[in-house]
């Protein structure tokens, strides 16, 4: 791994998932300040809300589309910044179209960076990429195994995707690849499945579970991609905020009730509801809060030279006074 190397700067970057919350994000900072960047092309399956930033070329591509390459090429694009993944399937989204989309996608990304001649790949990878196991590590680290679950899509699917990574350094060096494993995206406006379970009028956990999570701040995320362009870097690298916090913490934190209930009564009420069509969620959702993979940055700061500009507690207090007025203006 290699942390800020002072390669020649970049000029033509291209993102995927654009239309993304981070994706939007990463085109309005860039737009806003380039730093000599001569091209910025966004693609996506739609336009982000309101159009794109001025100044970026948008093109309306699926990550999985063989044309991608061609506009590689036609663009000059020497680095891509693959964020096209999904997150929380919607209604309807099958796992087949999730892998098609995560792994699939991200291979047609791959090969068509090789197609074009591009320099330098910055992939967003997750934390789950190390699986919720009881027997994790209490710390993980970049060199900790890659055990995603296979009962849960995202997290199997972005285990898949860094095997796939792995092979594509040894066959083509020629290459770069910079990879954040991210923690828990929060921001003033991030809206997701983990934040849904803070908007609840009480906040379940589990008993005998403290259930820590690790957040990092939307602008941080933005923040080491930009580095990644602009200074440059190539490796794996955690990416999440000092510390963390408990659902015991979470819920004192936003003065709401915390309630633990047995696992088991969870996964059987899961279960149940699951089967009659109530939920899409099944028990299987017990490991993902027992067992949180909790991220160390040590290597993204003392390698890569980025340091979170806020704590995970920092970053829920942003969130949890975002939410207020929010919450005020439902009742």
């Amino acid at each position: 791994m290699s942390g800020s190397n002072g390669k020649s700067p970049r000029k033509a970057v291209l993102v995927t998932g654009a239309a993304g919350y981070i994706g939007r994000l990463v085109m309005t900072s860039l737009a806003a300040n380039p730093r000599g960047l001569e091209r910025i092309v966004g693609t996506d399956i739609r336009e982000p809300a309101g159009g794109p930033p001025e100044g970026v070329t948008w093109i309306t591509l699926d990550v999985r589309a063989p044309e991608l390459a061609d506009v590689i090429r036609l663009h000059h694009i020497d680095t891509v910044v693959h964020l096209a993944a999904i997150v929380t399937p919607g209604p309807g989204q099958t796992r087949e179209l999730m892998y098609s989309v995560d792994v699939e996608g991200t291979k047609n990304v791959l090969d068509a960076c090789l197609a074009g001649g591009v320099k330098k790949v910055i992939i967003t990878s997750s934390g789950a990429a190390y699986g919720y196991h009881a027997d994790n590590a209490r710390m993980l680290y970049e060199d900790h195994p890659l055990r995603g679950n296979v009962e849960f899509a995202y997290s199997d699917h972005k285990r898949i995707v860094e095997q796939m990574l792995a092979e594509y350094r040894e066959q083509h060096p020629e290459l770069e690849q910079l990879i954040f494993r991210v923690g828990t995206i929060l921001g003033e406006s991030v809206s997701n499945q983990i934040t849904a379970l803070f908007e609840k009028a009480v906040v379940l956990g589990l008993r005998g579970s403290p259930t820590p999570f690790v957040f990092i701040w939307d602008q941080d995320v933005v923040g080491v991609i930009e580095a990644g362009i602009h200074t440059g870097g190539a490796g794996i690298f955690n990416l999440a905020g000092d510390g963390t916090m408990t659902l015991r913490e979470i819920a004192r934190r936003l003065g709401k009730p915390y309630v633990a209930l047995p696992p088991e009564m969870v996964a059987g009420a899961l279960s149940v509801l699951q089967r009659l069509g109530l939920t899409r969620y099944g028990p299987e959702q017990v490991g993902f809060l027992r067992y949180r993979p909790v991220l160390a940055n040590d290597r993204l700061k003392s390698e890569f030279g980025y340091t979170p500009r806020r704590t995970s507690r920092e970053v829920f207090d942003l969130y949890a006074r975002s939410v207020s007025p929010r919450e005020e203006g439902a009742r």
